[in-house]
Parts: C-alpha cells; sequence; structure tokens
C-alpha cells in the first residue's frame, strides 16, 4: 500500500543509474536466498555473488535462474577475477563469466600483487563485452591505510578512463577495511576527499554492510547514493533509511531544505 499522504525522498526507479542496491550473496541455502530477493526484488539493483562462493555453491544455476527471472543482474566477486588472474587464466576466466551468463565483470586487486595501471588494462580488455565494476582499495586494512587520500582518487579516476562503468570503495562484508579502519570506524577524512576531487558521485558505489554506514552515506550524499555489499535480508532495512522511515534519518530529512520536499511523492 503506498502511503501517499506522505512526503519522502524521491527515489530514483528502475533501472536506474544512481541510488543503486548491490546485494551480496556469501553462499546462502537456495531457498533463502530465493525467498529474500523475491521479496525485495524491486529494491535490489544487482546482485554479487561474493569472492569464490559461485565455483562452490552446487545450486548456483538456481539461484542464476531467480536473478533472470527477476530481470536483475548479477556478477562474481573481485577476489574470483583474481585467483583467476594469479594463475594467469584470465581468458578461462571470462569464459566461466560467459558461460554462466552475466554481463557484468567485477576487476580488481584487493589482495594480489597488482597495480592499478594493470588493473586498469584487464579493464580496457573487459569493457567491449561487459559492464565493469572496478574496485579501489585493499583487503588488508593495513595495506588501505597506507593508501594515501591522493591515491584513492588517482586510482578512481585511472579506473574511469579506463572503462569502468562504477568504481566500487572497498569496505569488505565486515566493513573493517579500505574505507573503513579495523575497529569498522569510517574513514571520515578520506570519503571527504573522495567527494570533493570532482569525481562523479553516481559512478562511485560505496560499499556499506552496515547500518552505520549505509546511514552516514545517505545523510552526506543522499537518499540515491550507490551502496554495496548489503545483506539480502536487510534490503528492505536500507530502503526505509533512504526514505526516512527509520530513526537514524528520520529527522535528516525532515530538517532538509524544501528542495526535496517539492518533488513528486513516493509512488
Amino acid at each position: 500500500m503506498t502511503p501517499t499522504d506522505l512526503t519522502l525522498p524521491q527515489r530514483t526507479a528502475k533501472p536506474r543509474s544512481a541510488g543503486l542496491t548491490m546485494v551480496i550473496d556469501g553462499g546462502l541455502p537456495t531457498s533463502y536466498f530465493t525467498d529474500a530477493i523475491r521479496s525485495a526484488a524491486p529494491c535490489i539493483d544487482m546482485v554479487k555473488f561474493g569472492w569464490g562462493t559461485a565455483l562452490v555453491t552446487d545450486d548456483i544455476d538456481g539461484k542464476i535462474a531467480c536473478l533472470r527471472e527477476l530481470e536483475v543482474p548479477f556478477y562474481f566477486g573481485g577476489t574470483l577475477f583474481e585467483k583467476f588472474v594469479a594463475q594467469d587464466r584470465f581468458h578461462a576466466y571470462l569464459e566461466f563469466v560467459r558461460a554462466a551468463g552475466a554481463t557484468a565483470v567485477e576487476v580488481s586487486n584487493g589482495t594480489i600483487d597488482l597495480s592499478n595501471t594493470a588493473k586498469a588494462a584487464y579493464i580496457r580488455k573487459c569493457t567491449d563485452e561487459f559492464l565493469v565494476l572496478s574496485e579501489v582499495g585493499f583487503k588488508d586494512s593495513d595495506r588501505s591505510q597506507r593508501l594515501s587520500p591522493s591515491q584513492w582518487v588517482d586510482c578512481i579516476g585511472e579506473d574511469l578512463e579506463a572503462g569502468a562503468s562504477l568504481v566500487i570503495t572497498e569496505a569488505r562484508e565486515s566493513g573493517r577495511s579500505g574505507i573503513c579502519r579495523p575497529d569498522g570506524e569510517l574513514r571520515w577524512g578520506l570519503i571527504e576527499d573522495i567527494l570533493v576531487s570532482g569525481v562523479d558521485v553516481d559512478r562511485l558505489l560505496f560499499e556499506a554492510p552496515n547500518k552505520a554506514l549505509q546511514t552516514h552515506f545517505i545523510t552526506r550524499v543522499g537518499a540515491n547514493v550507490n551502496l554495496g555489499n548489503i545483506a539480502p535480508d536487510q534490503v528492505i532495512g536500507l530502503e526505509t533509511l533512504r526514505l526516512g522511515l527509520r530513526s537514524d534519518t528520520l529527522m535528516h530529512f525532515e530538517d532538509a531544505d524544501d528542495e526535496w520536499k517539492a518533488r513528486p511523492r513516493y509512488a
């Protein structure tokens, strides 16, 4: 039932290029996965099969069939890409992606010894056939913290220039690396440097696996910020944050200027 008597932030409609919600599957049982995806499909823009789970999920075809039926794009985690590259089997990786029917790939260097320039070269090899999501930041929190804000911005720019459609800022599924410190605290200064760098925010996808991170990006960037690594059973909760229907963001939108309030009501 649509609450037509409430004024809420205007959300972009699917298929959208901003306000994306990327869901991560870390190996859920198929019935749980399909139930969760079906229940929240209108709010889900893409699903990532985390790291290498696709290779050990017996019923991966069943999960993919559900996504195809619901017209939800999917791709495989960057760690799987890195595993193939580490064994010099990049072309075999592309064959694996094609065979699965994925239309997107994630290109990353979060674990292996691969320079950003070399990563960008892989991006260029994929852009003619796939939508490319690249990732900046490392799985190891110490390595990520040694990457200065200016280097983050340079890496993002290099990836976009190479043809990436979206650049993911690493936070892992734990929210304890990349743009976060090991204790889970967001690296506030880093995020601000990225946001004021001139990079189109609609081409950034911030990994935000917990409510605290989601709330920060929504209140800092807006209801239509791109967020990723969302657990399948947390999608509806995230949508309420985007719309000011949860205490964490309710007053932020009520106290906002009148610009968004003048927009069409949620429908």
